[in-house]
């Protein structure tokens, strides 16, 4: 293989490949980005064996051919190189080495053989569908902070896409929970995604994809089976293995009457909630709301620090109600509402408090408060 590209395709497309390579591999060769040169273009290629991601990009290519490089060395030697330089890659099955060029410098890479590299993609993808970019960036934004980091329950380690039944027709819903909070959110039912199966997209994958999408402003065609799902946009394929697990029926813990009705300045709301904070201890971060009538009182205290409190204009006009939450948990789907003024339903001190954006219908959010 010998082939000439630009250096900044070369490195924005190796940026993306060699972030899926994990930095300790027990087998070397997933260390590695696999490298196809063909007509007018070179393919690159990393997989962890859960996930697979390729890129195409144009390069000048004299002989066809394919080879495999230390991800992380390659991506290291490609950024250090001069802007706006050319780079010439050259591989001789002979003596297994990639020979990089660029100006005065050279640089040797030992392979491993193209035959070890693994192939994830390909295989039947029945449901196929597509979203916009700012339709994606939505489901995964507003949801993704809720997904659970807690191993053991592996099933929570995802956002949960399937299709629904909403107010206004057939729906698309994005769901995470941690079991602290829940997140919600819903665009219109794109075409061909009525009877998928409901799916578990793993963390990583979400947040592989979600760095790629502020690179692309078209559509993203999405393609799914039971066990595996594909993202392809622009010259760009990640194909991943899907959470072999049930999702809970999260729709249950969304309470349908709560009686006590918030509504306050998002941004006033959030920056009191921060300052207040400031107090509160490390590990339980709790804050108390005590509401009435035209007014919430945030405050927080805790033995080392000494004591907070900080007082809201707010719209309430039910019985007065003192509620502590975690309020990491409360800045975080703060910080995903669009509106000037977001919405709380509350029922009591020990019941869930469901959180919505007026300005974003279809986002939902659920947040368990704490004992303070």
């Amino acid at each position: 293989m010998k082939l000439t590209i630009e250096r900044a395709a070369l490195l924005k497309s190796l940026a993306h490949v060699q972030s899926v390579v994990e930095r300790r591999n027990t087998i070397p060769i997933l260390s590695n980005v696999k490298l196809d040169g063909r007509a007018g273009t070179l393919s690159l290629n990393a997989t962890d064996m859960d996930l697979d991601f390729i890129e195409t990009v144009p390069a000048d290519v004299s002989r066809p051919g394919a080879a495999t490089a230390p991800a992380h060395t390659f991506y290291e030697i490609v950024r250090k190189l001069p802007e706006g330089s050319q780079v010439e890659i050259d591989y001789s099955a002979e003596d297994g080495q990639l020979t990089l060029r660029s100006g005065r410098s050279k640089f040797s890479l030992a392979c491993l053989p193209v035959e070890d590299f693994p192939v994830l993609s390909g295989g039947d993808l029945p449901h196929n569908f597509t979203v916009t970019a700012a339709e994606l960036k939505t489901l995964i934004d507003r949801t993704r902070f809720a997904i659970s980091t807690e191993e053991t329950r592996y099933y929570l380690n995802g956002i949960y896409l399937h299709g629904a039944s909403g107010p206004n027709g057939d729906v698309l819903r994005a769901a995470a929970t941690d079991g602290h909070r829940l997140a919600r959110v819903e665009v219109t039912m794109p075409d061909g995604a009525a009877g998928m199966p409901g799916v578990i997209v793993p963390r990583k994958t979400v947040n592989e994809i979600r760095k790629l999408i502020d690179e692309t402003e078209g559509e993203v065609a999405i393609a799914l089976s039971e066990t595996k799902i594909r993202f392809a946009f622009g010259g760009a394929v990640l194909t991943s293995k899907l959470i072999d697990g049930t999702f809970p029926d999260y729709e249950r813990v969304i309470p349908a009457d709560n009686d006590k009705h918030l509504e306050v300045d998002v941004k006033a709301f959030a920056s009191a909630v921060d300052r207040v904070s400031a107090i509160s201890t490390e590990k339980s971060r709790a804050i108390k709301l005590s509401v009435e009538k035209g007014a919430v009182t945030l405050s927080a205290s805790s033995p080392e620090s000494g004591s907070a409190v900080e007082e809201i204009e707010a719209a309430y006009g039910a019985a007065p109600l003192e509620i502590g939450f975690n309020s990491r948990y409360l800045l975080d789907i703060l910080g995903q509402v669009e509106g000037e003024t977001v919405h709380f339903a509350m029922a009591d001190a020990a019941s869930p408090t469901v959180v919505r954006d007026a300005a974003a219908g279809g986002a939902v959010y659920v947040l368990m408060p704490m004992r303070v």
